[in-house]
């Protein structure tokens, strides 16, 4: 079957949406593995509001497009059109996910509430900016693949800000791989650990934060510290 062009509206009797245009635009003007920017995809959908957005859709058809989170040779408003997936212009092959069907307000608010309201991939809190001050964080609920011990996958619900759920980065759990190094714990490490989980929070000792501190130190308080590790303590 022909490859409908991205400028048209329709193709097989049934209307081309703007995420099917967008990856259309993607094969025909950019190419894989080519570099475009957001201002191009923009001009090239004057009337279509969020372009950006419906392209970032394409993700869950097997589309991947880095941003420089990914790619560090790209510059932020910089994409990468690394690899084609499904032919979503075709009809039925942009389904939506069975794993992508609506949340309710009620589970979103469980879910937030469990995981303290806030980001279970950077561990940033709703309002909160980010390290460039750039923007504040959003959170929304995200569905993360977990493969189980009999090798199915099923998803389950979690707290993501907006950006780490721009991301390309495969999240997949894979939860026995996970609970075989619990098992491999030694006592003391396996009660480290639970101290942890149940507070929900790690705690540092005090060699931990010395540890830290140590490690911001210029070259020549660096040394100052070995050279003092190195004395017996006293004053001889």
């Amino acid at each position: 079957m022909t490859m409908p062009s991205w400028q048209e509206t329709s193709y097989g009797g049934h209307k081309l949406g703007s995420m099917a245009r967008a990856a259309l635009w993607l094969v025909q003007e950019v190419g894989e593995e080519e570099i475009f920017t957001v201002a191009e995809l923009r001009e090239a959908f004057p009337d279509i509001a969020q372009i950006d957005r419906r392209m970032r859709g394409l993700r869950d058809y097997g589309w991947e497009i880095a941003t420089a989170r990914e790619d560090p040779e790209l510059r932020s408003q910089e994409r990468r059109f690394v690899t084609r997936g499904k032919d979503v212009w075709v009809p039925g092959q942009a389904k939506t996910p069975s794993h992508k069907s609506s949340i309710t307000s009620a589970q979103r608010a469980k879910v937030m509430r469990e995981d303290g309201h806030l980001c279970r991939t950077c561990g940033i809190t709703g309002g909160e900016a980010y390290d460039d001050g750039i923007v504040q964080a959003v959170l929304n609920v995200a569905r993360r693949p977990v493969t189980l011990a009999d090798g199915s996958v099923t998803h389950q619900l979690v707290t993501e800000c907006q950006r780490c759920g721009r991301g390309t980065v495969d999240r997949t759990v894979h939860l026995p791989e996970l609970l075989a190094q619990v098992d491999a714990l030694a006592p003391l490490e396996r009660s480290v650990l639970s101290s942890w989980v149940k507070n929900d929070k790690r705690t540092y000792s005090s060699l931990e934060v010395l540890w830290g501190l140590y490690r911001t130190l210029p070259e020549e308080s660096r040394k100052a510290v070995a050279d003092a590790l190195e004395s017996d303590g006293s004053d001889d």
